[in-house]
């Protein structure tokens, strides 16, 4: 049975944080071939949440939301393992983060390819599709803040 958790960095052991850290290399470096510093500096902030799944002990998937300088939260490094696509693990993971940012302005940048699955969620398109630096199709997009 799959389980969603969420912590900031200074609840994660050791063993946890080498499971989260390893699926994000494992989708984005080594999948993907985007080389980029995976890290970032951005995991040990304090305004960081984690979230995650967890099916029979074994991370799933994964993304993490900060607190950019000016109040905004950002979503950031959503991943799914392979053998959970299509099995609303990413759905559930973004649900939870939006329980989490609650009615603040949020921010993302999405591989192109997934805008349908943020726009489900009250993303818009917030800027002209680019390249990242790994040559993969992004779109900036936003989701406003609510009363």
């Amino acid at each position: 049975m799959t389980t969603i958790h969420s912590a900031p960095f200074s609840e994660l052991d050791t063993s946890l944080l080498y499971a989260l850290l390893r699926l994000r290399v494992d989708v984005f470096v080594v999948e993907q071939k985007a080389v980029y510093p995976e890290l970032d500096g951005r995991d040990t902030e304090p305004g960081t949440l984690h979230v995650w799944t967890e099916d029979g002990g074994r991370v799933t998937g994964y993304l993490r939301v900060l607190s950019d300088a000016d109040g905004v939260a950002r979503i950031g490094r959503v991943c799914t393992e392979l053998s959970a696509r299509g099995t609303g693990v990413g759905g559930r993971l973004m649900a939870a983060a939006m329980e989490a940012i609650g009615a603040r302005e949020s921010v993302l940048d999405a591989q192109t390819y997934a805008r349908d699955f943020y726009a489900r969620f009250g993303y818009e398109d917030a800027g002209a599709e680019y390249l990242d630096e790994d040559g993969i199709p992004h779109i900036p997009m936003r989701r406003p803040a609510t009363p």
